[in-house]
């Protein structure tokens, strides 16, 4: 029987432990993580996000930002420390307020530049009008998704939606809908905000010469489950994300995160994640962050 899985519960009322899961952000948060060992250039996370949005044109001198779900603040720690020269405000909105007291310790230089929301994205979007960039980093996963849904008897949003953007959907097995994810980059699209999304995906793609990032990867091409400590995520299928976005006349562009970030293209690299060889802690944390970053795409919509 189909379910709609949310996370809001989890994130209202739980206390929130990132450590308990693994995210991109966190493991590159710092230019002193183990994790470092992996990438061609040994920079924080954040500041390779900022330095590619300031690339991409979406980081104008006083622009405003508002990362949605930020953490621990380590993305907008490592972007301000790099560009922060170019920003005028930041907006950081998050339903966990545990997690908002994390943020404002970490990013107290800045505080003056900085408004805290204690609040969903799904409805303080349309408040968002004046914000020139919106993040959303590792969280889409975490928006409500159908379970088991049938093709023969949908419910009548998902039902919309499909029919609407003309989605890909399977008729012949259950699958689950990034319901969520597709409402609110409906939304961005609606409300014209320039918007830059990461997470796990369901469809994704890896970079030339690191083909060996596929061995093993078990994929339907729809989401998957993830579950994680008192909450359940899901992967995201980019090509729904994409149809919607580019449905509204907004310009798109995708990629693998871990081509963003620079993993190295070594042959120890392929070495190290085609044979499993872990004899070290080295080489453990290697295999954990390609392990992890070979599904995650990232998205751009101007």
């Amino acid at each position: 029987m189909s379910r709609l899985s949310g996370t809001q519960h989890y994130y209202r009322h739980c206390r929130v432990d990132l450590m308990t899961e693994y995210t991109i952000c966190e493991s590159l948060a710092s230019i002193d993580s183990p994790y470092m060992v992996a990438l061609a250039r040994r920079e924080p996370y954040g500041r390779i996000i900022g330095e590619f949005l300031e690339e991409q044109g979406m980081l104008r001198n006083g622009c405003s930002l508002c990362e949605v779900g930020g953490g621990y603040g380590s993305l907008m720690k490592g972007l301000l420390e790099s560009c922060g020269h170019r920003i005028g405000r930041v907006c950081m909105v998050d339903l966990s307020l545990s997690l908002l007291a994390r943020q404002r310790a970490v990013l107290a230089p800045w505080q003056r530049r900085i408004l805290y929301v204690n609040a969903d994205v799904m409805t303080q979007i349309p408040a968002l009008v004046n914000v020139d960039t919106l993040i959303l980093n590792e969280v889409i996963g975490d928006l409500d998704t159908w379970e088991d849904l049938d093709a023969k008897s949908l419910p009548d949003e998902a039902s919309r939606l499909i029919d609407r953007y003309d989605l890909e959907i399977p008729g012949d097995r259950l699958f689950n809908f990034n319901i969520g994810a597709i409402r609110l980059v409906e939304e961005i699209c609606r409300k014209r905000l320039p918007a830059f999304i990461s997470e796990h995906s369901c469809d994704c793609i890896v970079p030339k010469d690191m083909e060996y990032l596929l061995r093993g990867l078990e994929s339907s091409g729809f989401p998957r489950k993830i579950s994680l400590t008192g909450h359940s995520e899901f992967t995201i299928r980019f090509s729904h994300l994409i149809r919607v976005a580019e449905y509204w006349g907004r310009t798109v562009r995708t990629g693998s995160l871990a081509e963003l970030v620079g993993i190295r293209h070594t042959p120890r690299m392929n070495f190290i994640f085609t044979a499993g060889a872990c004899g070290t802690d080295e080489q453990e944390i290697i295999y954990e962050l390609l392990d992890n970053i070979r599904e995650y795409r990232w998205l751009l919509i101007g």
